[in-house]
């Protein structure tokens, strides 16, 4: 990439003066300790936190194996599949529980060969009963370039056992084909859904059962309705109708009580899971966590596959403290969830606004206490919490406990340090964090330029964060889309529309780099609005070489309202790489002069347009209204008609 110069564009529109800095900032070489990892000042929180209420929810008594599911994991992932691992894995777990081939066959996903072995061996065992979950989750795991024989064997095999693919499942396969570029899998695949979805729809009790639960409130009369029809329950049935009811979380817990109550369906780990994962949103969670509890004293466990969804869900929603109690119940049962997930989580909760400290040592606590020694993503989870919210001296011997368990501060690390500085408007204290970085071999990357650079902006300080941009620049790191937005963001909220531009020009012509589709919608439209035409259109044709779709929009409103003829020529000129531009492109302009009464300028760019543009049925229709309603525009659209019509003999508008 070729570089730009450090003196352009963010030198030329910095202010003259040059503040100083004066207050200064801890050090970046902490001193090793041997305190215990929690901050003495968390201690008590520490010791004192319980699991919220998952003991109340009881504990995992009821196994179907006689030994931990992460021991037959261990088995299956050491060995080649043969007959001789099938008789140790049959002698750890002589009748798999669902919950249990769920947690194997996730755990197995980056060896979908195993994997689809282990689930062929589970089909063949007596009493074993599948689920359309199941086999979603299977497909998923085949679905790929390398697979894609078993995954189409598999997909056979779930339609002659009567399972269906969830409206998940394919759109999440179907998106990774697209992404592989196996369009016709992806074709074939959407048929096959599509047909599934009709047959569904054709199923008369499973139909008869979801109009009546949602044709009103549930009441004696929905009760009877129900009692008429013929149900021959499974849990594949079952499974359907909660599915289409998913959208109504409180008909759907109705129905799932009134078959037990009513006609002896006795529920299940797959249904019991079904209901949960309707139930799991702000609006029924104290429902979904009487499920649970139900389903634990039931004997059953959340599989990890609803577990994963529902911890997105929750996320999502910003439900994190459902999110944190739900990880704590898994981690005290049998399917645990992954390190990464723990991570997962501490991020997720160190992103919000002001991030709930205690949460934090709840997802720590639990995750130590099942044997975990802490990894350099659960310390950098913790310290970035610690950071966001200004506790520095206690984020500070987080680092030291990192440094003690072996782990050495990275530019995440220090990003992270200097995020929380900038929030907290300790922007010199920040900054000197980035000038030691280097003295210890840290050098500041990209995202970590960005946010100090990006901090300085929120703030308002945008001749700051130019400062720091050129200083970035000189230090040989290179500028991106994404820290160009921040700037050309913070200079226009600032009314310095001319440097934004100014900025962009440098940095694309320059520095090479392309921008955001985003940057170039929001400038033009801040341009147009300081009726800057000529720097607009110039960023429009600069679209067009960087292959974004145009942008027209906010040029044919502030053409129409205020430009002139030449202003609408030199916009439809830029607009394509063509001799000429669309014909739809010229009606659209030529349609909006109309529309503001703007007729005369209408006939104007008429006159000067191609003669191809001017016999189209669409201008012809479009100029044929505007006579009709205007009989001075018919005078002068007549006038230009006839001087045309010597030249080429062709009449425009029909008689």
């Amino acid at each position: 990439m070729k570089r730009a110069k450090p003196i352009m564009a963010s030198l030329r529109l910095l202010k003259s003066h040059h503040l100083a800095r004066h207050s200064t900032t801890r050090s970046l070489h902490f001193q090793v300790t041997r305190l215990p990892f929690f901050p003495h000042c968390f201690s008590s929180l520490y010791a004192n936190h319980t699991c919220c209420s998952c003991d109340s929810l009881g504990t995992h008594k009821n196994m179907h194996f006689s030994t931990r599911p992460s021991s037959l994991l261990d088995l299956i992932v050491a060995n080649e599949w043969s007959q001789d691992l099938e008789k140790e894995v049959h002698k750890l777990c002589p009748r798999p529980a669902h919950e249990t081939v769920m947690y194997i066959l996730k755990k197995l996903d980056k060896t979908p060969l195993k994997a689809l072995d282990f689930f062929n061996w589970v089909r063949d065992r007596d009493g074993f009963d599948s689920s359309s979950g199941l086999y979603g989750l299977v497909l998923r795991i085949l679905g790929r370039k390398e697979t894609m024989k078993e995954f189409w064997v598999v997909i056979k095999r779930m339609c002659d056992e009567g399972y269906e693919l969830d409206k998940e499942t394919f759109l999440t396969i179907v998106s990774v084909f697209g992404k592989e570029k196996m369009a016709s899998d992806a074709v074939a695949l959407t048929q096959l859904y599509n047909k599934m979805v009709q047959d569904s729809a054709t199923d008369v009790a499973v139909k008869g059962v979801v109009d009546a639960v949602l044709g009103s409130d549930w009441n004696d009369e929905v009760e009877k309705k129900l009692g008429e029809i013929e149900l021959s329950l499974t849990d594949n049935s079952m499974v359907k109708i909660l599915r289409d009811l998913k959208g109504h979380p409180l008909k759907a817990l109705g129905f799932f009580r009134w078959v037990s109550e009513h006609i002896g369906f006795k529920h299940n780990v797959i249904t019991y899971n079904a209901i949960a994962r309707i139930l799991g949103r702000e609006e029924t969670i104290e429902k979904f966590w009487e499920m649970i509890e139900e389903m634990k004293s039931a004997g059953h466990d959340m599989d990890i596959d609803t577990y994963i969804k529902l911890s997105r869900q929750f996320q999502k929603n910003k439900m994190m403290e459902d999110a944190v109690k739900l990880y704590e119940f898994m981690m005290d049962g049998p399917y645990k969830p992954s390190v990464q997930d723990c991570s997962a989580l501490l991020r997720k909760i160190s992103l919000s606004t002001t991030p709930d400290l205690n949460l934090v040592f709840r997802v720590v606590k639990k995750y130590e206490a099942t044997g975990h020694s802490l990894s350099k993503a659960v310390y950098d989870g913790i310290h970035r919490s610690l950071t966001s919210v200004g506790r520095f001296d206690e984020a500070e011997k987080i680092l030291d406990n990192m440094k003690n368990a072996g782990y050495e501060p990275d530019n995440i690390t220090y990003s992270q340090l200097v995020y929380g500085l900038c929030k907290a408007r300790k922007f010199d204290e920040a900054c000197k964090v980035m000038d030691e970085m280097e003295t210890i071999g840290c050098v500041p990357d990209i995202k970590t330029w960005t946010i100090l650079i990006q901090g300085h902006c929120y703030a308002g300080e945008v001749d700051e964060a130019l400062k720091c941009f050129t200083k970035m620049l000189e230090k040989n790191c290179d500028a991106d889309a994404d820290l160009l937005e921040v700037l050309v963001s913070a200079l226009c909220s600032k009314r310095r529309v001319d440097g934004a531009y100014t900025l962009l020009i440098e940095m694309v012509k320059k520095a090479r780099l392309r921008p955001w589709q985003a940057t170039y919608k929001d400038l033009i439209s801040k341009l147009l609005g300081e009726r800057k035409l000529d720097e607009a259109l110039n960023l429009l044709r600069m679209m067009k070489k960087h292959n974004f779709p145009p942008f027209a929009e906010p040029f044919v409103e502030y053409i129409s309202k205020s430009g002139t003829v030449d202003d609408a020529k030199e916009f439809l000129s830029a607009l394509t790489v063509k001799q000429y531009p669309s014909s739809s492109a010229y009606a659209h302009i030529l349609q909006s002069f109309i529309r503001e009464g703007r007729q005369s300028e209408a006939q104007d760019l008429l006159y000067k347009c191609p003669h191809h543009i001017r016999n189209h049925s669409d201008i012809v229709t479009l100029f044929g209204s505007s006579k009709k309603s205007s009989s001075s525009n018919q005078k002068k659209n007549n006038s230009y008609l006839s001087k045309d019509n010597k030249s080429s003999g062709i009449s425009l508008v029909k008689e």
